[in-house]
């Protein structure tokens, strides 16, 4: 019998991500991506005209990403280790759209400074138009920042926020929960 996340990795990812925008030929940025239970799925759907960038600081799971990406035949995924910092080695407007799963909490950002970095590169990354989906898994209203706090950070960074989806997300790389996801996007110039 396969494991919920088996299922995820298999197929509920697929169309969750097709759901929320996610679609062939994109180029897509997984900033904080784990174990890459939405890089694989995403892979899938930007299929060989398409790539998937896996950005995280875990080198051993960057590893595991790639080692298990091999086995199953994708070839549309870049690792890209994380600096420690905000910037991302990617080129501007290179990008159709950034996932920040679980990313943008006290834990990694504990300061508005450093999400603000984050969001002007992710801004800067993205083509016109483009997609930033959070998932603010950890954002719920006892912790800071609230999630009503940084969807206003989102905005101020020239994004417009466009759809909240709800639904069954794996989190914490190994549990699925009911959550959403928001998707936002790119304000054409930064104002």
């Amino acid at each position: 019998m396969k494991s919920p996340v088996d299922d995820w990795i298999e197929e509920a990812g697929e169309i969750f991500l097709k759901e929320i925008g996610i679609s062939e030929g994109q180029k897509v940025l997984d900033f904080g991506c784990g174990s890459g239970n939405y890089v694989i799925p995403a892979a899938r759907i930007v299929r060989k005209d398409g790539l998937v960038y896996a950005l995280d600081k875990d080198k051993r799971k960057l590893d595991q990403l790639m080692h298990k990406a091999g086995a199953m035949g994708l070839k549309n995924i870049v690792r890209l280790a994380a600096s420690g910092g905000t910037g991302i080695a990617l080129e501007s407007e290179s990008i159709d759209a950034v996932l920040l799963c679980d990313v943008l909490h006290h834990y990694y950002f504990p300061e508005a400074d450093g999400r603000k970095r984050l969001l002007c590169e992710v801004h800067r990354i993205l083509k016109a138009n483009a997609l930033l989906l959070l998932c603010p898994t950890h954002l719920q209203s006892y912790m800071t920042p609230r999630l009503k706090d940084v969807e206003m950070e989102i905005e101020e960074a020239s994004f417009y926020l466009e759809h909240k989806y709800s639904g069954t997300l794996i989190v914490h790389d190994n549990n699925l929960e009911k959550s959403e996801v928001i998707n936002f996007r790119k304000r054409g110039n930064k104002r």
